[in-house]
Parts: C-alpha cells; sequence; structure tokens
C-alpha cells in the first residue's frame, strides 16, 4: 500500500473527498475565530475573577480558589485549537471542558440557557474545524 501525501490529493474532487471550498474555509475560519475569542475572554474571567465569576463559580460549588487553574486548562486547549496543526486535540479537550461545563450546570440546576451554551459552543467549535479541514470532513462525513 502506497503512503498518500496530502499535497497529492487534487483539490478538485467533490466535498465527500475532502476539497474544502473558499466559502467552507472562510466560514470555518470565523467560527474558528468566534470561538477562539469567546473562549479566551471566558478563560481571561478565570484570571481576573470580577464579581461575577466570584458568584457564578460559588453558586455552581467550585471553590474560587481553582479559579486561575481552570483557566490554565483553558487557555492551553484554546491555544491549541488556535494552532492549526493542533487544532483537532484542542477541540477534542475543549469537548472534555464543555461536556464539564454542562454537567456542573445540570447538578446546580442552572437554567437551560447556562446548561445548553457550552453544547452550542462545542458545535461552534467543531463547525469551524470540520468546515475548513477537508481531512476532518473525511474522519467525520456527514451524510
Amino acid at each position: 500500500m502506497a503512503i498518500v501525501n496530502e499535497r497529492s490529493i487534487p483539490t478538485d474532487q467533490p466535498a465527500a473527498s475532502g476539497a474544502v471550498s473558499k466559502w467552507q474555509i472562510w466560514t470555518g475560519r470565523v467560527l474558528s475565530t468566534l470561538s477562539v475569542l469567546l473562549l479566551a475572554l471566558d478563560a481571561a474571567g478565570k484570571f481576573m475573577m470580577p464579581v461575577q465569576v466570584v458568584q457564578a463559580s460559588e453558586r455552581l460549588g467550585i471553590p474560587v480558589h481553582l479559579n486561575p487553574t481552570i483557566g490554565i486548562l483553558l487557555t492551553v486547549s484554546t491555544l491549541l485549537y488556535a494552532i492549526p496543526p493542533t487544532a483537532v486535540l484542542g477541540a477534542v479537550l475543549l469537548t472534555g471542558y464543555l461536556g464539564g461545563a454542562v454537567a456542573i450546570h445540570m447538578r446546580a440546576g442552572s437554567t437551560l440557557f447556562e446548561t445548553v451554551s457550552p453544547v452550542i459552543m462545542s458545535l461552534i467549535t467543531w463547525a469551524g474545524i470540520y468546515l475548513r479541514d477537508g481531512r476532518v470532513r473525511r474522519l467525520l462525513p456527514i451524510r
């Protein structure tokens, strides 16, 4: 079996083969940028700890002294997502982080919006990679 270099795959193949059109690349970039900005804002809040973050931590049962550690984990995962060669690893880590957020909100009895918003964030994060990276579309085809 021959090893195929990804550069040798023609880009004019149909989308099922992993080719990426211009609109997909730009839509993916916009969604990825939106994800990075929102997650970076969340991470910044964990470090700066404004009153709203402290109150939310207490309401959710998260010790306030853990916020910087959570912020570091979120920052590292977001940076990995923002760097194209490690974007998929970053998306996997962010999905775990956001899944934990859903569990914490469910346990705390948060509103539907607070509980579902991490799921929406995860979908936006994955949509960004899916649209801009043909290899991800080949790995996870939507039929």
